[in-house]
């Protein structure tokens, strides 16, 4: 039997909480993880309380958007989003910290990610928004791409 490494243990539970997900384009899950400790869990989905794009339909699938155009026309948060507000609903900071991720994070998410203080990401998908990883760069956050996950 073979232990994981550290990075590939946070990974697989980054893609254990993608499975959460309930968007119909993209399973994306995120933790956030500081001294070996995982601080929040997230995945992409409509916000608490409101219909699931699974049970109501997608909007941008409707109208054609491409992946990494049009955020705001989602009824869904992304994983990102969705880990910095579970952190923040229980008083966890998350300075300082590292994101496993399924997916380089869009610059949207990037910009929230850069001013909650995140230090690294770890991510094992890219993302069609180069602006996203031109940002997290400028801001010296450190980012490694991963295979470090169970297939």
């Amino acid at each position: 039997m073979s232990r994981p490494s550290w990075e590939q243990y946070f990974m697989d539970i980054a893609c254990l909480v993608a499975r959460r997900s309930t968007c119909r384009r993209r399973q994306v899950g995120a933790i956030v993880v500081r001294d070996k400790r995982i601080l929040a869990t997230g995945y992409n989905g409509a916000p608490t309380g409101l219909p699931h794009c699974l049970d109501i339909g997608c909007l941008r699938e409707e109208l054609g958007i491409a992946s990494g155009e049009r955020h705001e026309l989602c009824r869904g948060l992304h994983a990102e989003q969705n880990v910095i507000i579970q952190a923040a609903y229980h008083g966890v900071c998350i300075k300082d910290a590292t994101l496993y991720c399924t997916n380089l994070p869009c610059s949207i998410c990037s910009k929230m990610l850069i001013n909650a203080g995140i230090l690294s990401i770890k991510y094992k998908e890219g993302y069609a928004d180069p602006m996203a990883e031109d940002m997290l760069t400028a801001a010296r956050v450190a980012l490694t791409q991963t295979s470090e996950a169970i297939k």
